[in-house]
């Protein structure tokens, strides 16, 4: 814990995310979990995973832009985005995942319908490509404002998903209310923000008990859960609660990130599970990657051996 608590405050140091980008020691770390820096490297990375029978979801790296401007040009990028895997016939099987903050949610009280409208044209842009699209969720600030902004949007878009996180205590609320709507995609993860005693699970093992329990849930209903872990045990539960509510492999689907248990991807993916790999492409990697580090040792312990070996 005192590891995680380390690395998320080192994730908002604004000196230690300049210290970082501008040193060479990073690269194999960040080519490890991120695909690349620009659209067209992370189209190259769901192909090849396309080739592997693995899907994916492909994210444009950065939050909390600070002006109008800035969404619009990353509002742009996905537009772009997905037509390079229209274009590479993915949207079967790639669409992308959308940081409510990257396309304007916090910008004052403009944004959210700033980034109702941006969200909007992304959707529009999907459905027509074939393909479907996925909000992330960030920091607890902003859970109730990515709710609601996909709640105006699901009328017109019933496949949008959305991002719940089990270390907060407010999910079993949140799981309840997504598995009264039919069709609903949730992506169920443990989350890797800091957070508030009060309103966060402050032990790993009571995110694991919220995290079983709020999937039995979903799976205990006509939602679409994406199971997203990478911990053994939780694979093992996932699977054992989805045979017992009779769920076949295209009732629900694994997710995990790109560059982390390549091995376990490839098995499930063999056993015909649906299995998606979260691809995140962009300059603007610190944030994502530090949380990476906290949210899984195994992860921490890989960026460390990469540093020494090019030191």
């Amino acid at each position: 814990m005192v590891l995680r608590k380390t690395l998320l405050a080192a994730a908002g140091s604004d000196r230690l995310r300049s210290a970082a980008s501008g040193s060479r020691l990073t690269r194999g770390v960040v080519d490890r979990f991120v695909a690349g820096e620009h659209a067209e490297d992370a189209v190259r990375t769901a192909e090849e995973l396309a080739e592997q029978g693995v899907a994916s979801s492909v994210d444009h790296l950065g939050e909390d832009t600070g002006h109008p401007e800035q969404a619009e040009d990353i509002t742009a990028g996905y537009l772009h985005l997905l037509r390079l895997l229209e274009r590479a016939g993915l949207t079967s099987s790639a669409e992308v995942s959308v940081k409510p903050t990257a396309i304007g949610l916090a910008l004052g009280d403009e944004g959210p319908q700033l980034a109702a409208g941006n969200l909007a044209r992304i959707c529009a842009a999907a459905a027509a490509a074939g393909t479907t699209v996925t909000v992330d969720m960030e920091n607890e600030r902003y859970v109730g404002p990515t709710l609601r902004l996909v709640a105006s949007l699901r009328g017109d878009y019933p496949w949008l998903g959305c991002v719940l996180q089990s270390y907060l205590r407010r999910t079993d609320g949140d799981t309840a209310a997504m598995a009264s709507e039919p069709g609903a995609r949730v992506r169920l993860c443990k989350g890797a923000y800091a957070s508030d005693p009060a309103t966060g699970y402050p032990q790993r093992r009571d995110v694991d008990a919220a995290y079983v329990r709020q999937l039995r849930r979903l799976m205990d209903s006509e939602t679409y859960p994406m199971v997203a872990t990478h911990d053994p045990r939780l694979i093992d539960i996932a699977t054992t609660l989805a045979r017992r509510f009779g769920r076949t492999y295209d009732g629900f689907e694994y997710q995990m990130l790109y560059g982390a248990r390549p091995e376990e991807q490839r098995r499930l993916a063999d056993l015909g599970a649906r299995v998606r790999v979260y691809v995140p492409y962009g300059r603007d990697w610190y944030g994502y990657l530090v949380r990476r580090m906290a949210e899984r040792p195994a992860n921490a312990a890989f960026a460390a051996r990469t540093v020494l070996r090019r030191g």
